[in-house]
């Protein structure tokens, strides 16, 4: 074979094994989004209905509440404040300083008292939390700065908060605990009422080599008609169901342009869906309301 005829195969190999290569890396890109993104049981969609974009106070923003007349209840991870957001007048009616700067993270209200999760693990009661004569009272929990705290939940029909740790787990890496505190006795039961297996086929394909990191809620809510509970994930955006019965129903991710980190959750009362999260860089926080729905 003439000199012409060997350049010519070494360029067709030369281009072969470029092409090769393109293509393994396209494989290896569109398979890590997918662990992050499409989790094995993604069998729901969402649209999103509506999107409230937040002022800076609020770029970090991190728990809601539903309240009356379409208004929300958010904190953010700073300032001991109360964000009062009015969905309708698209602004912050009110705020309501409850303390001192602190890493804040859940909110749940229960009538004219408002409570609110810290990261190391307390529970700050703040009563009459719209007036002006309000108090403050801390509860601690077993939980601590390295479970990481974040969610915080009412759970009228046993009269608690519902919490659960981002990171570790108090006596296992396999589980992630749904923990109540009582609003009775004001302590939290040493037993989960719900334990979400890390090794669940349904999160399968999100398995992290810490297994404590397949899954880490920021925060969590019930369904008010159906009462499903649904876990949200900030650090990789994804969202968890279970049944009643604390069975784990689905997980599915959610588009990390359209929802950074999403830190809060809350249902209103009809059902209606909304998630928060913290604006990307020098984003704004937004609130976004969603409609989900089956695939099948």
């Amino acid at each position: 074979m003439n000199a012409t005829g060997n350049n010519i195969n070494m360029g067709r190999i030369k281009l072969f094994t470029i092409l090769g290569l393109l293509f393994g890396m396209v494989l290896i890109i569109f398979g890590f989004k997918d662990k992050i993104a499409q989790p094995k049981s993604n069998n729901l969609s969402y649209s999103i209905e509506n999107r409230w974009e937040l002022p800076f106070d609020l770029r970090e923003i991190s728990g809601i509440a539903w309240l009356e007349d379409g208004k929300i209840a958010a904190v953010q991870d700073e300032d001991g404040i109360i964000f009062i957001y009015d969905l309708k007048m698209n602004q912050v009616e009110k705020e309501i300083n409850f303390g001192q700067p602190g890493d804040y993270e859940g909110i749940a209200v229960n009538g004219t008292d408002a409570y609110v999760m810290r990261s190391d693990g307390a529970i700050l009661a703040i009563h009459n939390f719209e007036d002006s004569d309000r108090t403050v009272k801390i509860y601690k929990t077993p939980f601590t700065d390295e479970n990481n705290m974040e969610t915080l939940e009412l759970d009228v029909d046993r009269n608690s908060l519902l919490i659960s740790p981002k990171d570790r787990d108090s006596s296992s890496d396999s589980f992630k605990g749904v923990y109540a505190f009582s609003l009775v006795t004001k302590e939290m039961a040493t037993e989960p009422i719900i334990k979400i297996n890390m090794t669940d086929e349904a999160l399968e394909r999100l398995k992290e080599n810490d297994l404590y990191k397949t899954f880490r809620p920021s925060d969590l809510a019930i369904h008010p008609k159906t009462k499903e509970i649904y876990l949200l994930e900030g650090a990789k955006p994804k969202l968890l169901i279970l049944d009643v019965n604390g069975s784990l129903k689905n997980a599915y991710g959610f588009d990390r342009k359209l929802f950074p980190q999403p830190e809060g959750i809350t249902f209103s009362p009809d059902g209606t869906l909304y998630i928060s999260s913290e604006g990307e860089n020098d984003g704004k926080g937004t609130i976004t309301e969603l409609k989900l729905w089956d695939k099948k």
